[in-house]
């Protein structure tokens, strides 16, 4: 396969994959003629796409347009057994918090994101709800400067470039991950969303490496500065018995 023919299959399959991203909760069956639109294709590549799609069981054709096909559940049932976390997990998750009142959060960082592999949410109302597998970016909040800890310059310098802010940043995102090692958690007030707080700690592995980080957010107004050493504290302890159950990382081996 030559240079050219490797871009045109690139492309075919970033092409399948927006289509495949038209597809969510609040709109689970989109007509053809809103993926024409959508997508910008001439109509008879989208349909060609979506004939490959319909094949693999990834779409399938109703009457009002086309939805996720059945041959999706396969690779739902290995994500979901992939990034499950074990139950003590998920139970430290619940009770941390129903003991604070606000949404619980375990990420990871992918690159220059981090991802929620995990979430119990809050039981009030008005809640922070970040869904399982959404890609946020690390250029701010408490998260991102846990998961920052130990980070490379170039890292660094490519997280500040993808920011409002520009490369420049990367001198902020340096002293931020250098002050979480420090105090051994991290805090944000709508840095990313205003009118969020968050607190984050990191879980970290036998070697101490930062693999993940542990956080609560909610609305700024339950969340004062004078609770956030005390939501640290407790976020400290739930993060020390989530490693020692033997957390290494959500996608690692699982006895």
């Amino acid at each position: 396969m030559d240079a050219e023919q490797g871009q045109s299959g690139v492309r075919s399959v970033r092409r399948a994959l927006d289509i495949l991203s038209l597809l969510t909760e609040d709109q689970p069956t989109v007509p053809l003629r809103d993926m024409v639109e959508a997508t910008a294709l001439p109509k008879t590549t989208v349909v060609r796409l979506v004939q490959t799609l319909e094949q693999y069981g990834l779409l399938w054709a109703t009457p009002g347009g086309y939805t996720a096909g059945p041959g999706l559940w396969r690779w739902a049932h290995l994500a979901h057994t992939s990034w499950e976390l074990p139950a003590d997990t998920q139970k430290l998750l619940r009770e941390l918090a129903e003991r604070r009142g606000e949404t619980a959060n375990l990420m990871i960082r992918r690159d220059i994101h981090r991802v929620c592999v995990a979430q119990q949410e809050s039981p009030q109302p008005l809640r922070h709800v970040v869904r399982v597998g959404d890609e946020l970016p690390l250029w701010a909040g408490a998260s991102s400067k846990v998961l920052l800890i130990g980070a490379t310059d170039g890292l660094l310098q490519r997280v500040a470039a993808a920011s409002p802010h520009g490369v420049a940043h990367a001198e902020q995102l340096r002293l931020w991950a250098d002050e979480a090692a420090e105090h051994g958690f991290a805090a944000s007030h709508g840095e990313r969303d205003v009118g969020l707080t968050a607190v984050a700690v990191p879980i970290r592995s036998q070697s101490g490496v930062v693999v993940a980080s542990l956080s609560l957010s909610g609305p700024s107004a339950r969340i004062p500065d004078a609770t956030i050493e005390e939501f640290a504290q407790d976020l400290m302890e739930v993060a020390a018995r989530i490693a020692s159950q033997g957390f290494a990382h959500p996608l690692g081996p699982r006895t």
